[in-house]
């Protein structure tokens, strides 16, 4: 399906067939595309990029289509590969999380941190750790697969393991 290019994200990069690789939902997802492009808040003379999953109701652009600036997108990712991290090492200790300590790691950037930790204010955190867990193993496949096409990709840019 085609993105539409008259609305305020303007798409430079595209993955028009996103619902055929949407993990679990492949081939039966809303989210049809995947953009790169210029951001919908840009003002006069500041230029942003953000990256863009364009969902698809079967009537119109939803408006849950979310946008996000690009270093968003990669903070995520980081996040994502320290919880799996994060997770590997639980398996090897069999303990999801340390109750007096929940703090996971602190990733340096921009002269600060980034603290990534087990959210104790849920009320059954317990429970949804498990189940968190559950659905990494679940879908380990789906993420195996990408994480070797970011790890070669990271490679070929010369930002893989020295």
């Amino acid at each position: 399906m085609k993105i539409p290019t008259a609305l305020k994200h303007k798409p430079v990069i595209v993955s028009e067939n996103y619902e055929n690789v949407d993990g679990r939902n492949a081939y039966n997802s809303d989210a049809k595309g995947l953009s790169l492009g210029l951001a919908q808040w840009n003002d006069r003379g500041k230029v942003d990029i953000s990256a863009k999953v364009w969902r698809y109701t079967g009537e119109k652009w939803s408006r849950q289509s979310e946008e996000l600036p690009l270093h968003r997108v990669l903070d995520l990712a980081i996040l994502v590969l320290r919880a799996l991290l994060h997770f590997k090492e639980a398996y090897r200790y069999e303990k999801l999380y340390d109750t007096e300590n929940t703090v996971i790691d602190r990733v340096g950037m921009q002269g600060d941190a980034m603290t990534v930790e087990v959210c104790t204010d849920n009320e059954k955190i317990d429970e949804d750790i498990k189940l968190f867990n559950q659905a990494l193993s679940d879908d380990g496949e789906i993420i195996g697969e990408r994480l070797v096409i970011l790890a070669r990709l990271l490679n070929e840019m010369g930002y893989g393991a020295k």
